[in-house]
């Protein structure tokens, strides 16, 4: 490890940082999971609106791109329109 104590500053803090966008991404795989295992509609829509608020937080935080999040919302809204 280096003895540069901004560098040792710079690691904890990306370790932080690592830490924090995985437990925001880890949130939002398993909402889209509970979407997509959903059996009916009317099931998928509530956790529909619920996994798309989650997706637009964590683009709030930065932690990933608003076109990624676009596209993920795309994919489940038109998952859902599949359902009968």
């Amino acid at each position: 490890m280096s003895k540069n104590l901004s560098v040792q500053k710079r690691i904890r803090q990306a370790d932080k940082a690592r830490l924090r966008n995985k437990h925001y991404k880890t949130l939002m795989k398993s909402m889209i999971k509970k979407v997509k295992t959903a059996g009916s509609k009317e099931e998928a829509e509530p956790l529909y609106r619920e996994a798309a608020s989650i997706i637009d937080s964590i683009v709030g935080k930065g932690i990933i791109h608003k076109n990624n999040a676009a596209n993920k919302k795309s994919k489940l809204a038109a998952h859902i329109a599949k359902l009968t």
